[in-house]
């Protein structure tokens, strides 16, 4: 189980998904019949074997690479379209894109920055829109914020939202709190294994067991929390904050609800 759950950290880190060799077949569909030897390195080759080497750097990676490197030469045409799309699907959120290109702007040259923004703007313009707080938070990660999380609004204190990100192997979910949102104090109880476990993805919160001081949690962040201990946890006062939620398999599990964290006690740390 450990073993398990640390692969799918190592996954999360880097905001992509495993993949074992990616199938190209853009040089045989534009030059198949003309240049069939170029054809086959761009297929083959260049994304069948460089591409696909992902357990020496991971797609995200290389999409930063390649996207930096085509800046770097001008080159702002259909080519560079291509992998900013595929930088986006690699896990490259707007944000990050935005500071990739910002960063490249002063080693690269001003005008070609301009003119890459100008494609990226059109590849994340449809991502999330608005100029609310949420919004904004959404375009910080790759998770999405979700829906209203009404099955638990009771037992929190403010507004969340949930995600569920995968229900196969090892179910997980995204929770979204909104600034001072918190889950009141709660204990997983089970007889064996159980728990959860916690990896922060944006923004600030809050972490704390029962008789312990309250632990700041941030991206990338990992919470290890047993069973039957008595804790909560949520976003800052001035922040959002999400983060993943993994349970942990064991026997006889049952998810018991608390009192809520009262104002005085979050409001002694909510704002630190």
């Amino acid at each position: 189980m450990k073993t398990v759950i640390m692969l799918i950290l190592s996954a999360l880190t880097t905001n992509i998904m495993a993949q074992e060799k990616i199938i190209q077949t853009a040089g045989r569909d534009a030059l198949g019949s003309f240049a069939p030897e170029f054809a086959r390195l761009n297929d083959d080759v260049l994304f069948g074997e460089v591409w696909s080497r992902t357990d020496r750097l991971s797609l995200r990676d290389r999409s930063m690479v390649t996207v930096t490197a085509l800046v770097a030469q001008g080159i702002t045409d259909s080519s560079l379209t291509y992998h900013l799309q595929e930088a986006r699907k690699n896990g490259i959120t707007r944000t990050e894109a935005a500071e990739m290109l910002t960063h490249v702007a002063f080693y690269a040259g001003w005008p070609k920055a301009w003119a890459a923004f100008r494609l990226a703007k059109g590849v994340w313009g449809d991502d999330v829109r608005g100029d609310d707080e949420k919004a904004r938070f959404q375009r910080e990660m790759i998770f999405p914020i979700g829906e209203p999380n009404t099955a638990y609004a009771q037992y929190f204190t403010g507004n969340s939202y949930l995600a569920r990100i995968s229900e196969e192997q090892i179910p997980f979910a995204n929770v979204t709190f909104e600034p001072g949102c918190r889950n009141n104090w709660h204990i997983h109880k089970a007889d064996k294994g159980g728990g959860q476990l916690l990896v922060g993805v944006a923004g600030r919160g809050w972490y704390q067991e029962e008789g312990k001081p309250a632990v700041e949690v941030f991206p990338g962040t990992v919470i290890h929390i047993p069973a039957n201990v008595k804790h909560w946890h949520g976003a800052a006062g001035d922040s959002w904050f999400a983060h993943l939620a993994f349970s942990v398999p064991g026997e006889n599990i049952e998810n018991v609800w608390l009192e809520p964290v009262g104002d005085d006690e979050y409001g002694r740390l909510s704002f630190k």
